[in-house]
């Protein structure tokens, strides 16, 4: 067994059940030694696409993925989802192969570029240390949640390896939260009024823990975008905070006097440049890294821990008595922020399409708010959403109902444009029972088309919803005003159905919202293709989202 084979099959032996890549001479061997281990491999048509794919499925599965690809340029066209991943802390190892002489074509600092992007590089220097450091590859991805970029060079692949591919350790347990800081956030909570809980990635799983904490402190529950979904069906919950967040979501997270991030960053997003927190608020953060607490605005109260073994403990000091106010009991009205007049406005308020508005349709262009809450009544409930970035990203990911924090995924955190398609493939293998949804720009579209491809050759049910501006909207929004010109950022119309037909999509054109009818009856049929709805959407104003945004530049 060469290196290339023991590293491949002592991935899949540590735990990587799926690959995605591009495989050319350099990951061929190492690749489909993956796959002969027992790894589900999937091709696609682009590195960036692959990484990002790779990166989804990883958030959504909540296992380690692995990514492969070709030296150098294999490597580059891959950055931007890599960078994604990175920024996003998804548990991903990147198995690539690395040029060993200065003289190829294919040279490049790999250790530079994993490091630039906030990667760990690692690299197999001896055939001796193969199984070994690729062990500690997944290890590091699994138990720190980082992405590790693991240099594999030509050189030593063809070299043999140790017989014996060994498996990962099991994962090291978390250290329980220090007493001290549980009873002071209990104290916090016994004295607010009106408290709100703001979960971020770091709560998914921890929906019970939370609203029983919550139901005993009277707290209102808001979610980061990226852990929307999370208390989805609960009367207390109140959607998104940040941009994304309802006027009354918004209203209610400014009058709080105590917010609590709960595996959240709580950054610029969430809280809308820190606009959205009151002055005299007390923020209290919970988060596994003690360097995260206060990385993006200050904190009056700082907990190192697990979400729900912190949720737990806070609950036990409430139970037990003689913390704050006493705090106790249930979801009925009167309990600290859960009064019966909030109770009431939120079940006439939650949503965005609660929220009246005059439509802008017309002319052969549709309002993109009304186009989706239309579309948000045809599509079944069991979804799995993802989005693109862009002007247009508001409407799919607040006017799409999901079911909870499995059917959101939000690759957002480096803010790229042209990664929605590859994110929702990676979701939809992820999470096969549910229709895969990916709501995409005109640019963005564009960007990622390759891929397609890869949704008609999987075999994928996907809807993908191009919101066509003909633009690139938020440029558009942002320097229009000023009179700038904006030849370089306007486009004349794309007609994506006929590129969608073109790679063995079903599609229809929106102008009207009665033009939907046909994607019902896509819907009630065999779903053998996938369908993609190219939506002419108006573009004479910013999504509200967009507007907050320009705000706090």
């Amino acid at each position: 067994m060469n290196v290339a084979q023991a590293v491949g099959e002592t991935l899949v032996r540590c735990g990587v059940g799926t690959v995605v890549g591009v495989v050319g001479s350099g990951n061929f061997h190492a690749t489909n030694a993956m796959v002969a281990a027992g790894a589900r491999y999937v091709a696609a048509r682009h590195e960036g696409g692959a990484a990002t794919i790779a990166d989804a499925y990883a958030r959504m599965s909540g296992t380690v993925a692995a990514l492969s690809l070709h030296q150098g340029c294999g490597l580059t066209n891959a950055l931007t989802g890599i960078t994604e991943a990175a920024k996003s802390r998804t548990p991903l190892v990147v198995v690539t192969a690395e040029a060993t002489s200065p003289r190829s074509n294919f040279a490049v600092d790999q250790t530079a570029l994993a490091e630039a992007v906030g990667a760990v590089p690692m690299r197999v220097t001896a055939a001796r240390d193969a199984v070994a450091v690729a062990t500690r590859a997944f290890t590091t991805a699994r138990d720190d949640r980082r992405v590790v970029v693991l240099n594999l060079p030509l050189d030593v692949q063809a070299e043999e390896a140790p017989a014996g591919p060994g498996t990962a350790p099991e994962v090291t347990a978390v250290p329980a939260p220090a007493p001290a800081d549980v009873a002071a956030l209990a104290e916090a909570l016994g004295r607010a009024r009106r408290p709100v809980f703001v979960a971020g990635r770091g709560a998914r799983g921890y929906r019970a823990e939370l609203a029983e904490l919550a139901g005993r402190c009277g707290a209102l529950l808001a979610t980061s975008a990226v852990a929307r979904g999370l208390f989805r069906g609960d009367p207390w919950d109140l959607d998104v905070s940040g941009g994304f967040a309802t006027p009354l979501a918004a209203e209610l997270v400014a009058g709080a006097d105590l917010v609590v991030g709960w595996g959240c960053a709580l950054n610029m997003w969430t809280t809308r440049h820190g606009r959205l927190i009151a002055d005299g608020a007390v923020v209290a953060q919970v988060d596994l890294e003690a360097g995260a607490l206060g990385a993006q605005r200050p904190v009056d109260l700082g907990v190192v821990g697990d979400v729900g073994a912190v949720a737990r403990a806070v609950g036990a000091a409430i139970a037990g008595g003689g913390v704050g106010r006493g705090v106790g009991g249930g979801t009925g009205g009167g309990a600290g922020y859960r009064t019966d007049d909030v109770r009431r406005t939120l079940a006439a308020r939650r949503r965005w399409r609660d929220e009246p508005y005059d439509d802008a349709g017309g002319d052969g262009l549709v309002d993109p708010r009304t186009f989706t809450a239309a579309l948000d009544d045809l599509l079944p409930a069991e979804r799995v959403v993802a989005v693109d970035s862009g002007n247009f990203m508001g409407y799919p990911s607040m006017f799409l109902d999901v079911p909870d924090e499995s059917g959101f995924c939000f690759t957002q955190a480096f803010q790229s444009v042209g990664l929605g398609l590859a994110t929702a493939i990676g979701a939809a293998l992820a999470r096969p029972d549910r229709l895969p949804v990916a709501a995409l720009g005109d640019g963005g579209a564009l960007m990622g088309a390759s891929e397609l491809e890869t949704v008609a050759r999987l075999g994928l049910p996907m809807v993908v919803v191009v919101y066509d501006d003909a633009g690139y909207g938020a440029e558009v929004h942002h320097f229009g005003p000023d009179g700038h010109p904006l030849d370089t950022v306007r486009f004349p119309e794309t007609d994506f159905a006929a590129i969608a037909r073109g790679h063995g999509f079903t599609a229809v054109t929106v102008r009207d919202p009665g033009d939907l009818a046909r994607v019902g009856e896509w819907l009630a049929g065999p779903r053998d293709t996938p369908l993609l709805v190219d939506a002419k959407v108006t573009r004479d104003r910013p999504s509200w989202w967009l507007e907050e945004a320009f705000r706090g530049h």
